[in-house]
């Protein structure tokens, strides 16, 4: 299937997706956000990696800084933090420049690697679009963890891409049809930047009904 622009997803959304449905649903949906010391120190980094789109050259490898990307076949949008195009014979050739190239796209986080595969899933979604966009195959790509200071390789499997897949079609079905789900508690919660506006504790009251029997009953006893 094919999105028109229209329709198009934020790329970086699977990542609030796979976190948790319900944020990605305030933010991308209920249009909710709110910020935290987590997002501010996030935003810094990414704005100290590029400020809009720029490129330059080191020696065999040409960067591309804040590149827009997109995808039909996902019906996303968004920008990659930095895309390093490397001087290859098994390359592809771009426009404009000479000589062939591999594509090798890095994501950059403020934290330091998750338990969960959150973060691959943006840079796998990265590769898809940048490979429709250019007619490759990426087979992987690289993490920059600002609080390690380090990159940490990710092969960008089929596997990992059909997922990638699989995930941006639920997350059309919820667009489309306007839907956000009730709230699953996890310790991962407390660092939400959403939390004030989620109140998952509230999901501990069963209804309104049931808040009210409890209540009212408490002051019926009392007189």
């Amino acid at each position: 299937m094919a999105y028109n622009e229209d329709d198009f997803l934020m790329l970086s959304g699977i990542q609030h997706f796979a976190f948790c449905r319900r944020q990605w649903a305030l933010i991308h949906i209920e249009q909710l956000w709110e910020e935290n010391l987590r997002t501010v120190e996030g935003n810094l980094l990414h704005e100290n990696c590029h400020d809009g789109y720029s490129s330059e050259s080191r020696k065999e490898v040409f960067l591309s800084r804040g590149m827009p990307v997109f995808s039909r076949s996902l019906g996303a949008s968004g920008e990659c933090d930095i895309v390093e195009f490397r001087t290859s014979a098994d390359g592809i050739a771009l426009h404009g420049r000479n000589g062939l190239y591999t594509v090798y796209p890095v994501e950059y986080k403020h934290g330091e690697p998750k338990d969960n595969d959150i973060d691959i899933l943006q840079l796998a979604a990265q590769a898809i679009c940048l490979e429709e966009m250019l007619s490759c195959e990426i087979p992987s790509g690289a993490i920059f963890y600002g609080k390690i200071k380090r990159r940490q390789k990710v092969e960008l499997t089929a596997e990992l891409k059909e997922r990638v897949r699989c995930l941006f079609d639920e997350m059309h079905g919820y667009y489309h049809r306007g839907y956000v789900p009730k709230v699953k508690p996890s310790k991962s919660c407390n660092a939400c930047s959403l939390k004030n506006l989620c109140l998952p504790k509230l999901c501990k009251v069963k209804s309104v009904r049931t808040y009210l029997e409890q209540n009212l009953g408490t002051e019926e006893a009392q007189t």
